[in-house]
């Protein structure tokens, strides 16, 4: 099954993601996320973008060109939880979103992350993240939190892309993907 990416200006983009009870059955869900995400070219899908308020986001860095040496690139991180040393300044770095198609915002993250994590078979993971993967981490992990990238962007920009932004939540946007758009649905 392949979800519809839920755009800007609906209000489960804005809420907190409730955790997952330990054991649930997430193998179908998982494998229609990474559906999803491929056929929209992405390389981060968080639940709450498809609809489903639950604290689960997966990544295949795979295609991408940036990443160097991940042994694995294909991660479901259920229920995470994301340490990140704030003593070490972060880097600054363009970042777009599935759910804000063709909004690019300079977003401010941390080079080095550690995320602690369940498997969709419930074993728990504890990993270190750098470079762009951390970034593409932060993303998602945001995602859970209620929090979009264009919320790191100043409010000068913020104002300056509030026009674009009324026209994704109304649909005025074109995207090769299936999307569901608040205004509309």
């Amino acid at each position: 099954m392949i979800y519809p990416i839920v755009a800007y200006g609906d209000p489960i983009l804005r809420k907190k993601a409730e955790a997952i009870e330990q054991g649930t059955a997430l193998k179908e869900l998982v494998q229609h996320m990474f559906a999803t995400m491929q056929l929209a070219s992405g390389i981060g899908l968080a639940a709450p973008q498809i609809g489903k308020n639950i604290r689960l986001f997966v990544v295949d860095l795979s295609q991408n060109t940036l990443v160097k040496d991940v042994q694995e690139h294909k991660k479901v991180m259920i229920n995470p939880v994301l340490k990140i040393d704030e003593k070490v300044a972060p880097n600054m770095s363009e970042e777009g979103c599935l759910s804000i198609p063709n909004v690019l915002v300079e977003v401010p993250r941390q080079e080095k992350v550690t995320v602690r994590y369940f498997d969709p078979q419930w074993q728990l993971h504890e990993e270190m993240w750098t470079g762009f993967p951390a970034r593409v981490i932060q993303h998602e992990y945001d995602h859970l939190e209620g929090k979009l990238h264009i919320d790191y962007a100043t409010p000068l920009r913020r104002r300056l892309l509030q026009g674009k932004l009324n026209a994704i939540s109304q649909g005025k946007v074109e995207v090769s993907y299936k999307m569901r758009f608040p205004a509309i649905n």
